[in-house]
């Protein structure tokens, strides 16, 4: 769990910025992404509580409907590097970690980093790459680290993994077993765009407008401070308590053969940091608990034969067990939600 736990070491000396700056850097970052990807400030903003619980994001999605445009919007906003890579069975892990080459001319091997060295990373449809080639990317993801050759390197941070599957043409594919889905924060998708908004893009695109286009709003620097601020957010004992009791009752539910796990209570809990933090709180609230609970949740349960007979899904579970649990009552010196 080491990923999801604590990364605080990575951020070395970076200064923890108050509320009202980080809300302010937050939202020019979003302004500069939106700017692009129209229509899809939900998506944006759960890329962003990604980024700042130092965790990563699976888009289950339709090609062409942006994800590689929200990768790249999201990087150059940031000022940060950005690598795709286009998984295919061929697609061998040093493709993805980086590889030893010897050189003559020093008489030793010198480590080539792979695409996974940089800030933002899209791995597009990553079930297509074969499970040793997933298996060498999510353990970059968990560890934030790559061995090479007895060598550890360290990753980029931020570090972040946007990675893509097509739910619908799934031949040839390899599934993300329930172990690796787990290791993502959230699942989402971006989903098609309502009709000015896409009237809006293709306006866009007429015009020549281009994502290589975006100015950054903020440096790598910037980005660990928002990350330490997320990390500073207070949450009560209480809410701790509620999150481990939606959790725990994922377990329990009728037609859910797997619950999830304390990596899920810890991945909410950090995540409802993230959310506060983007709402220009330094506090978080029950509302942000329930707002994030599917998205980080519900891609870790597994139906039983008679749930997924009855229509049951991971995100109608969360739903029901929101409307379940009972929420703690808010201080009253605080607002209720984000």
């Amino acid at each position: 769990m080491t990923s999801l736990m604590a990364n605080d070491a990575d951020l070395g000396d970076a200064r923890v910025m108050p509320p009202k700056e980080a809300l302010a850097a937050i939202d020019r970052v979003r302004a500069a992404v939106a700017g692009f990807i129209r229509g899809k400030d939900g998506v944006i903003d759960l890329a962003l509580v990604c980024l700042l619980a130092e965790g990563h994001l699976l888009l289950d999605d339709v090609p062409g409907v942006g994800k590689t445009s929200l990768a790249r919007a999201l990087a150059n906003s940031l000022g940060v590097e950005w690598n795709r890579v286009q998984f295919t069975p061929d697609v061998l892990p040093s493709d993805v970690t980086g590889v030893s080459v010897f050189n003559q001319g020093l008489g030793a091997f010198e480590f080539h980093p792979g695409p996974v060295f940089a800030s933002v990373v899209l791995a597009d449809e990553i079930n297509r790459a074969t499970p040793r080639t997933q298996a060498a990317l999510l353990e970059a993801m968990e560890e934030r680290t790559v061995s090479v050759d007895g060598t550890t390197h360290e990753l980029p941070s931020p570090f972040i993994v946007i990675a893509t599957q097509n739910p619908v043409d799934m031949a040839g594919t390899y599934p993300l077993p329930e172990a690796q889905l787990d290791r993502f924060l959230m699942r989402a998708s971006i989903g098609y765009p309502e009709h000015a908004d896409e009237v809006s893009v293709v306006a866009d695109h007429h015009a020549g407008a281009r994502v290589s286009s975006i100015v950054p709003v903020m440096d790598p620097q910037d980005v660990r401070g928002l990350i330490a601020a997320a990390a500073d957010v207070a949450v009560d004992p209480a809410l701790v308590d509620y999150i481990v009791r939606i959790v725990a009752e994922t377990r329990s539910f009728p037609g859910v053969t797997l619950g999830a796990s304390p990596r899920g209570s810890i991945a909410l809990l950090r995540a409802s940091r993230a959310r506060a933090l983007t709402s220009g709180r330094s506090f978080a609230t029950p509302g942000d608990i329930q707002i994030l609970a599917a998205p980080v949740l519900a891609h870790r349960l597994v139906l039983d034969v008679d749930g997924e007979a009855r229509g049951l899904t991971g995100a109608s579970v969360i739903a029901d067990v929101i409307a379940t649990v009972t929420a703690p009552q808010p201080d009253p010196g605080r607002p209720s939600s984000g």
